[in-house]
Formats: C-alpha cells, sequence, structure tokens
C-alpha cells in the first residue's frame, strides 16, 4: 500500500469513527452464535458495504489515474522519439555539413515561432543587449555612437560614465581608437575594440570644433539612466514630471530617489510619461506603483491555467496629489500594468492615445553558449480583472501626437505635454 493509499485508508477510518454505529437497537439474546466466524450485525454489514464501496472507488480512481497519466507519458515519449529518429536520420543522410548545434538551436527557435508572438528565441549578441538593457548596466565607456558620412560620431555620453569623467561630448567625433583610424570601421568594430582593452588604458582621439584632442579613459560599470525628471509652474501649480524609459532592475531605485526630489518641492500634481515604455521587469512596476499606493489596493492579477491570484500594492500609503499619465501606441507591458493600475485605483487621468495591448507574461530560459529564450507562461489582468491583450488601454483625453514633433523634437511642439501639464495645473 503507497502513501497516498494510507492516507485514502486513514481517512476512511476516521470517517466511520465519527459517523459511529448506524443503529444502536440490541439484537435479541436468544439470535444463536456461529462457532465457525464471526457474527455481522445488519447495521454493521451496511457500513463495511459503504466503505468497501467508497474505498473501491478511491483506488479504482487512483489506479485510473495513474494508468491515464502513465498513457499520457508514453505518447509524449513516443512523439519524442519520433523527433529523436528524425534528427538522426536527417544527421546521417544529409548530403553536406552539419552543425548538430545549430540544428538543434533551429529545432527550438521553430517550435517558439510555431507559438505567440512574444515567445522568441534571442541569440548570443540579441541576448547581450537584451540583458544590457533589462540590467540597466553594462561595462564600458558610457557612449552612444552612430555612423554618418565615414564619421563615428558621439549620439550621447551617459551620466557619471567614464566618458563623462574624461570630458566627452555629444557631438564629438572618435577619429582613432588607440592609434588606429576609425574610417573604415563600423560601430560594432569599434565597440568590439573598446571591449578588447578590458582592465587597460584605452585612447581615443576626437574632433571638437574642428581640432583634434587626445583622451585616455578605461571601462567601468556604465549605470543607464532610465529615468528623468523635471519641474513646471503653471497656473500657480508646481507640477513634477517623471519620464521612465524602460522597467530595468534598476529603474525602481531611480524613480524612488527622483520622486523624493520632486515631492521635497512641495509638487501639487505629477505628469508620468510612459510614452515609448516597452516594458521591462513587472516587479519594478508593481514596486514603482507601491509608491503611490497602500497594501489596500489591489495593482494586477495573474491568470495561470484558468486560476487567478490578485497581486497588492506593498505600500504604505496611498499619495494624495493628482497624477496625470502621459501614454502611446508603444506604451507596452509593464507600462500598462503601471497605467492601469495608478487609473483604476488611484483615479490617475491618462491622456495620450491607445497603448500597445500586451497582457501576457514571459520567462526567460538560459542557454549553452550565452544564447536564450523567452516563453510566455501567464496572462496578467489590470486590477479590476480585464485582459488588455490586443486591446490596449484607452486614455481619458485622447490626443495624438502632433506631426511637426518629429520634425523639431521641442518641447514646444509636444501637444500631449501640453495637455498633461494644462490638466496637472487645474
Amino acid at each position: 500500500m503507497n502513501k497516498e493509499d494510507q492516507e485514502t485508508k486513514n481517512k476512511l477510518d476516521r470517517l466511520t469513527k465519527s459517523i459511529g454505529p448506524l443503529s444502536t437497537k440490541k439484537e435479541p439474546e436468544s439470535m444463536p452464535a456461529k462457532k465457525n466466524g464471526p457474527i455481522f450485525k445488519t447495521s454493521e454489514v451496511i457500513v463495511l458495504l459503504l466503505i468497501t464501496t467508497i474505498v473501491s472507488l478511491v483506488m479504482g480512481g487512483t489506479i485510473i489515474y495513474k494508468y491515464l497519466d502513465k498513457e499520457r507519458q508514453t505518447i509524449e515519449d513516443k512523439k519524442l522519439q519520433d523527433f529523436i529518429k528524425n534528427y538522426k536520420y536527417i544527421t546521417k543522410n544529409y548530403n553536406g555539413q552539419i552543425d548538430e548545434e545549430e540544428l538543434l538551436d533551429a529545432a527550438l527557435e521553430g517550435m517558439l515561432n510555431k507559438l505567440d508572438k512574444n515567445s522568441v528565441y534571442l541569440d548570443s549578441e540579441d541576448s547581450s543587449n537584451f540583458n544590457t538593457i533589462l540590467e540597466g548596466s553594462y561595462d564600458g565607456i558610457g557612449i552612444q555612437i552612430y555612423k554618418e558620412n565615414e564619421q563615428i560620431i558621439i549620439n550621447a555620453v551617459f551620466e557619471n560614465s567614464p566618458a563623462a569623467k574624461a570630458g566627452l561630448k555629444e557631438g564629438d567625433v572618435i577619429t582613432k581608437i588607440n592609434g588606429k583610424s576609425t574610417k573604415n570601421m563600423t560601430t560594432k568594430q569599434l565597440v568590439e575594440k573598446v571591449k578588447a582593452n578590458k582592465n587597460k588604458n584605452i585612447q581615443l582621439t576626437i574632433k571638437r570644433n574642428g581640432k583634434e584632442k587626445n583622451i585616455t579613459l578605461s571601462m567601468d560599470t556604465v549605470s543607464l539612466q532610465s529615468v528623468n525628471t523635471k519641474i513646471y509652474n503653471q497656473n500657480n501649480k508646481t507640477i513634477g514630471y517623471i519620464e521612465v524609459s524602460i522597467f530595468a532592475s534598476n529603474t525602481y531605485n531611480q524613480f524612488k530617489q527622483k520622486l523624493t526630489k520632486l515631492e521635497e518641492e512641495n509638487i501639487d500634481s505629477l505628469i508620468i510619461d510612459l510614452r515609448s515604455n516597452s516594458g521591462g521587469y513587472l516587479s519594478s512596476a508593481e514596486n514603482m506603483i507601491s509608491l503611490f499606493l497602500d497594501s489596500s489596493h489591489v495593482i494586477y492579477q495573474i491568470e495561470k491555467d484558468k486560476k487567478t491570484t490578485k497581486h497588492y500594492s506593498n505600500g504604505k500609503e496611498t499619495k494624495k496629489y493628482k497624477i496625470v499619465l502621459l501614454v502611446d501606441e508603444n506604451s507596452a507591458s509593464a507600462s500598462e500594468v503601471m497605467t492601469s493600475a495608478l487609473k483604476e485605483q488611484y483615479g490617475a487621468l491618462v491622456i495620450g492615445t491607445k497603448t500597445y495591448g500586451k497582457g501576457t507574461v514571459q520567462e526567460m530560459q538560459d542557454l549553452k553558449g550565452g544564447d536564450k529564450f523567452k516563453l510566455t507562461t501567464k496572462n496578467w489582468l489590470t486590477s479590476q480583472g480585464t485582459w488588455v491583450d490586443g486591446k490596449g488601454i484607452t486614455p481619458d483625453i485622447e490626443v495624438t501626437l502632433d506631426q511637426k514633433f518629429y520634425e523639431t523634437y521641442s518641447e514646444e511642439d509636444d501637444n500631449q505635454l501640453k495637455m498633461a501639464l494644462e490638466e496637472a495645473s487645474k
């Protein structure tokens, strides 16, 4: 008797003990006793039959379940054996060279391609870039570059990076690295040369205002800034503005620090800009939402295997000031979690265009050689139980961004922000 069957028997024993005798009527003393075995009363026979029936059903159910489970496993094993059989046939009979590792990677990629669009295979390069973005830091010198007219130009310099400390600026042209001309280099080749000098000094020759200058620096851990803030004064109101570009692993700490500084300025209202924020870590979004709502508030729900679990804020207080959210068609995933939670639970006003509509959660799996794959494992619902997948979140005030902004990228032409400032200053 296995553990499950023993537990079933113990439960039945307790059941019969709790029921007690079905009849307390005493049988006549004149009834003769059989000498070749025990005598069972009618009530006892009924109990025994009942117990036997229940045990038979339970044990039968257990046996059937185990049989079906074994049968299902056999079917799954057969499918896998079919795959292995065909794999061996291909590798043995294909008229050409085969890299078996690449073949297996392609098989995995093919499986993922048959699933939803968010379940994807990432090669080592894509995986590295993905990690850099989501982890919010990387080893480097802290610049963004692009190539134009055979010149490699610095597009951005990250705050507190080796590049910033060495005096590199946006617009600088990198003409040489360690004395070698960059004229025929791609941006990727330049990055590889920087990485090859880890733990060594790197000399960059840059051209600024027509003059060349040598700058020496070395690689370090560069923290990517995903949160930017500003303060506006309008209609005698102090309005805090906080832009979040992605929900990386370090975004919450940046957000909390910068929100605290804004609140120290006694802001009357807050604008949270999530435009073009494609998402990131759900845990980062959860912690950021919890800065505004106390623990009595549901902030999202998770649906898995037709079961739904509510997730509550871990915050200690609910803020009092007005919140306006800016979103667009590229605000997705964790951005939509934050938008829906603050809209439904805080009463925040949403301005912009309908969000992307990604209502699923992915988990990352590491593979050999640095490759990874993302697999959709569950759905998320808003705090009120709405699934936004393929639908998005409709703003309270719909405003399409003025086409002129794409030409100037000037705040003066950002009509969505102007509407947010107008509402936040009321």
